[in-house]
């Protein structure tokens, strides 16, 4: 039976959720799926609120719409749980995956009486333990991998990895063991999307990058 995968972002202008749909698109289809990663255009402004999507398929994708009833919802930003219905057509037998450092009991009123499974985890601390610095989108983006079951814990490190040398490459960097460049970049995932532009003032490791994708392996995140 082929399976497909649904999945609604939320978050707001500046903290990756885009980026992170597209990027999870191309990973994906490095593994042999058939994707779609895009977000919902509107007004594109600093801590506004954006919808991105993806489509992850065994087979080929038909369907060029928003995504209406997903399996899967990631809220990059909680404060949208006051003010949008993240909840809005996600199926029982799916999951939401909120950043946040509150408990699941506190985050459960704001979600609109939502019968599925709840998982939440802590992307300030990860990102800010791994990378000293907070980039959201990483951590969030390993720990839907890891809910949906997409894909392996080992596929997707291995294609992060390999994404993240050629970006480096592409801007005459050699990745190694320690530091291998200067960077920064709002969201890290920016790197892949343009490394041109992230170039700046802050060592980060090929290592870093992993471990901050990976979610501290994938062992923060609680149901």
């Amino acid at each position: 039976m082929s399976k497909s995968v649904e999945i609604r972002w939320h978050g707001r202008g500046g903290q990756g959720a885009k980026t992170a749909a597209l990027l999870l698109a191309d990973v994906a289809f490095q593994t042999g799926k058939y994707v779609q990663g895009f977000p919902e255009y509107g007004p594109e402004r600093m801590g506004a609120p954006i919808t991105a999507y993806n489509r992850i398929s065994d087979t080929p994708i038909r369907v060029h719409s928003n995504i209406y009833d997903p399996q899967f919802v990631v809220v990059v930003d909680e404060s949208l749980l006051e003010t949008v219905d993240v909840t809005k057509g996600l199926k029982k037998d799916g999951a939401i995956l909120v950043n946040t450092q509150r408990t699941k009991e506190e985050i459960i009123p704001h979600l609109k009486g939502y019968e599925g499974e709840v998982y939440k985890i802590d992307a300030r601390k990860i990102s800010i333990e791994a990378l000293g610095k907070y980039f959201p989108n990483t951590p969030m983006l390993a720990a839907i991998v890891k809910v949906s079951g997409i894909m392996t814990d080992e596929d997707f490190l291995k294609d992060i990895q390999d994404q993240l040398t050629e970006a480096y490459q592409k801007i005459g960097i050699k990745p190694n063991d320690g530091i291998v460049t200067k960077l920064q970049a709002p969201i890290l995932a920016l790197i892949i999307a343009n490394p041109i532009v992230s170039m700046g003032l802050i060592g980060i490791t090929l290592a870093d990058c992993v471990t901050a994708l990976c979610g501290l392996k994938f062992s923060i995140f609680n149901k």
